[in-house]
């Protein structure tokens, strides 16, 4: 299975992907860390533009082969990102694929995240409140399920994706 967590800057999606990782054993695979390391990679410096995204892939692809559950964390602000998960998911025979989109639909919540977290990452600038509403993320018109932590907690979060999960195991679906 492929599930990708996408959504805004401190929406919760790596607090999400990290406890599905513990539930699932799965391999996690986060954006973020990803375009990281490349910027500071000879080269690179601040524009990584898609490459984060296709390393992104090519490790997701490789656990899907190796028979592993895969939780992809990263913003996917645009169609091209989230089309390039569902060809990761068609390109390996019988993966499932949930998309999730979290979003925190109390404004002051989210702002208070944000501007309260601190990095996880070492030497890792966080996004501020401004860089996070002025994010170009353009909507979602494809199906998916929404998961909005102004109402519901990780577990909760976590219980709903496992759900989608075992609804589609039932119905023999994979990806699209």
């Amino acid at each position: 299975m492929l599930i990708v967590l996408s959504g805004l800057p401190g929406t919760g999606k790596t607090t999400i992907g990290k406890a599905l990782v513990v539930r699932l054993s799965a391999a996690y695979v986060r954006v973020d860390e990803i375009e990281h390391a490349l910027r500071h990679y000879p080269g690179f410096a601040d524009d990584v533009g898609a490459a984060g995204y296709a390393v992104a892939f090519a490790v997701a692809a490789s656990n899907l082969k190796l028979g592993n559950p895969v939780v992809a964390d990263g913003v996917n602000p645009v169609p091209e990102s989230r089309e390039g998960w569902r060809a990761v998911a068609r390109a390996v025979v019988g993966v499932r694929l949930v998309e999730v989109e979290v979003v925190c639909s109390d404004e002051a919540e989210h702002r208070r995240r944000v501007e309260g977290r601190a990095p996880d990452i070492h030497g890792f600038t966080l996004p501020t409140w401004a860089s996070v509403v002025s994010h170009d993320y353009v909507p979602w018109t494809e199906p998916r399920l929404i998961v909005d932590t102004a109402i519901v907690s990780v577990s909760d979060a976590v219980a709903l994706i496992e759900t989608q999960l075992v609804a589609m195991a039932a119905q023999g679906q994979t990806s699209r």
